[in-house]
């Protein structure tokens, strides 16, 4: 399975997000752009995808910034993939030949295992094992 940057992005972004909690301050996307090592033009379509599903909102302005909708418990990784990356969702396996229908069948479980998978993990997972990262000096 190969999950694309810009879903690899979000979740980051969110798990970033999610460390400040629900109604808390408000991040500038300089910040997340910095703590994520995302490139800031690119982390700003990022954003908008993620404001449009629901997942965060924003304000504008020199006191604005970015933070989550709702509790990091409630956005699933499903929701995530989905506003992010909704064709990787999808199974495509062509039913020709004679082992076609098996081999879709197949196919067709795996990939409803690992939607059930997505929706039964939460950002806050995420954010759970990057606050365990230990630093040694």
């Amino acid at each position: 399975m190969k999950i694309s940057r810009k879903l690899e992005y979000a979740c980051r972004v969110l798990a970033q997000l999610g460390q400040q909690g629900l109604g808390g301050s408000l991040v500038h996307i300089d910040r997340l752009s910095e703590a994520e090592n995302i490139p800031s033009n690119y982390l700003v379509q990022i954003l908008n995808s993620l404001r449009i599903k629901g997942l965060i909102v924003s304000k504008r302005g020199k006191q604005g910034g970015y933070a989550l909708a709702k509790n990091p418990d409630q956005i699933t990784l499903f929701a995530i993939v989905e506003a992010m990356d909704p064709e990787s969702l999808k199974v495509s396996c062509g039913r020709e030949g004679d082992s076609g229908a098996q081999v879709a069948e197949v196919w067709d479980t795996v990939s409803g295992r690992w939607i059930e998978a997505l929706k039964e993990r939460t950002l806050e997972s995420l954010i759970a094992k990057s606050d365990s990262k230990m630093y040694y000096i």
